[in-house]
């Protein structure tokens, strides 16, 4: 069916049962969007622009830039705060619950009307789309998406006498193998605890049996025993066993870090996946995150979501750019170009992936994490009660407080943040 915007909007808009205007307008668009890792990542979403607008020249789209996924969202709220026009934007998944508290976000369950786009929302991966289901509405639909992953140089591996096609399942299994590659200038293994420091402690809680927050986002766990122990076993890869460095470790740094050496193993965002496959000049593998009490990561990265300021027929347009931008061929784009997941099944039947996973099968890694993948930490006032898990995490790795006292202090602010929405 033609769904592009044109003339009157006629056929397309009176499908999605909205009344056609009396007069006909080009519609303009503006999207905020963040990139959070490395590369010339703005060409590629500049590229599917251009192809949108191609195919439908009838819309125009502004798309902006705007720095990580912190700025992204201060940027795009306070565009709206200050009347200035903006209709969708990719943000974190996490920040769900502020946009729904602050009332300024549409439900996609109301912007679907046909048979067809009712068969798109249901196409992704069920994982990716956790975080933006509240109250059994879809508000946020993924993409550029992803979760963490083991990265590890297969040279050092064999240069340290461990099998370069068998990287470590457990964490008593990475201590060793991060015992076996410390040297002199190079760490055994490196965890980001800057930038995202929640996201890899959700990790590591995660493997070690608990999930940190209910599914209704008022309730957090972060002093339970098991999130305490996970925090100990951080901590505990530099305080005692001597394969992290101690202190912080950048999260902006770290894929330099691992492409010059420094460290033998990362955990990163699969997102950075492409830029290190393009810059590593040894060989190196992909595995999912060691496993204590089961495997398991956090998922992450953004989605996308329509403002509820925007006029019908602006909304229409902004779902005509999220399913063009979120087709099958453009997620498969996106994932080769970048190391983010391919956010359907769909992406993955595609000539163009199915023939990039042949060649380069590390990028089928985070997809298949997805089976045991929990929703990204979001709760009612995420800001705050993560910057409480954030503060908690660092003021542990780097000495200056206990794991239970750090954890327990976090957990009474979260609750004092979150006894509201009970």
């Amino acid at each position: 069916m033609n769904r592009q915007l044109t003339g009157l909007l006629g056929a397309s808009v009176l499908a999605a049962g909205l009344a056609a205007p009396a007069a006909a307008e080009d519609i303009e668009l503006t999207m905020y969007y963040p990139i959070a890792v490395g590369g010339p990542l703005t060409e590629v979403v500049d590229g599917m622009i251009a192809g949108f607008e191609e195919e439908n020249p009838d819309i125009s789209v502004n798309a902006i830039y705007a720095g990580n996924y912190d700025d992204t969202r201060v940027r795009a709220i306070s565009a709206l705060e200050s009347g200035e026009p903006a209709q969708l934007s990719v943000m974190f998944s996490i920040d769900v619950y502020e946009l729904l508290e602050q009332d300024l976000i549409v439900p996609f369950d109301d912007l679907v009307e046909t048979e067809e786009e009712k068969e798109w929302l249901d196409s992704f991966y069920p994982a990716l789309m956790s975080n933006g289901t509240v109250d059994d509405k879809v508000w946020g639909v993924p993409f550029q998406r992803s979760t963490i992953v083991l990265y590890y140089n297969k040279d050092m591996f064999e240069e340290a006498g461990l099998d370069p096609e068998d990287p470590p399942e457990t964490w008593d299994e990475m201590v060793e193998a991060g015992k076996a590659l410390r040297g002199e200038d190079r760490w055994g293994v490196m965890v980001p605890s800057t930038g995202y420091p929640y996201w890899m402690f959700q990790a590591f809680a995660i493997q070690n049996g608990i999930e940190l927050m209910n599914e209704n986002g008022t309730e957090v766990y972060f002093d339970s025993p098991e999130a305490i122990e996970a925090l100990a076993y951080w901590r505990d890869l530099s305080a005692e066993h001597d394969v992290m460095p101690d202190g912080t470790v950048e999260w902006g740094t770290l894929r330099q870090a691992f492409l010059e050496g420094q460290t033998g193993m990362m955990w990163h965002t699969t997102g950075n996946l492409t830029a290190v496959r393009n810059e590593a000049e040894f060989d190196f593998g992909v595995a999912m995150l060691p496993a204590n009490e089961r495997q398991g990561s956090p998922t992450g990265g953004g989605n996308f979501y329509v403002f509820k300021n925007s006029t019908e027929e602006e909304q229409r347009a902004s779902m005509e750019l999220i399913k063009y931008m979120t087709a099958p061929e453009r997620a498969a784009e996106w994932s080769i170009e970048t190391g983010y997941v391919g956010i359907s099944p769909a992406a993955y039947e595609t000539e163009a992936l199915q023939d990039y996973v042949d060649d380069f099968p590390q990028a089928l890694v985070a997809r298949d994490q997805l089976e045991v993948a929990v929703a990204e930490l979001s709760t009612y006032e995420t800001g705050r009660v993560r910057e409480a898990l954030n503060n908690a995490v660092q003021s542990v790795l780097t000495g200056s407080a206990e794991p239970e006292e750090a954890l327990s202090q976090a957990q009474s602010k979260a609750e004092r943040l979150l006894r509201a929405y009970r």
